[in-house]
């Protein structure tokens, strides 16, 4: 819904080059969308971040069932959220960057 709100303020989101220094630059934009764009960004990463923790520590807390007789789906979950925590910072830097 943030980035809906983003497209309604004066120029929109979108910076028509990727270059990372000039975004604030009155040339460019002279308001803050892009800012604020990449700050939703940042939060849904937040967010992706917390959750794959929340399922992290969910499943080492299933002390009924040892770690080594889980299911291959919990194991597949597990898998994917440390990859998930590992690529999601990277993924930010280079929403940064463009």
């Amino acid at each position: 819904s943030m980035l809906m709100m983003l497209s309604m303020l004066k120029l929109g989101v979108s910076s028509g080059w990727t270059l990372y220094p000039p975004f604030t630059l009155t040339q460019s934009h002279s308001d803050y969308s892009m800012e604020l764009m990449i700050f939703s960004l940042h939060l849904a990463g937040i967010s992706s971040i917390l959750s794959s923790i929340n399922f992290i520590t969910t499943i080492y807390n299933m002390s009924t069932i040892p770690i080594k007789k889980l299911s291959l789906f919990i194991w597949s979950i597990l898998l994917t959220s440390i990859l998930l925590i590992l690529s999601l910072p990277v993924l930010a830097g280079a929403i940064t960057m463009l």
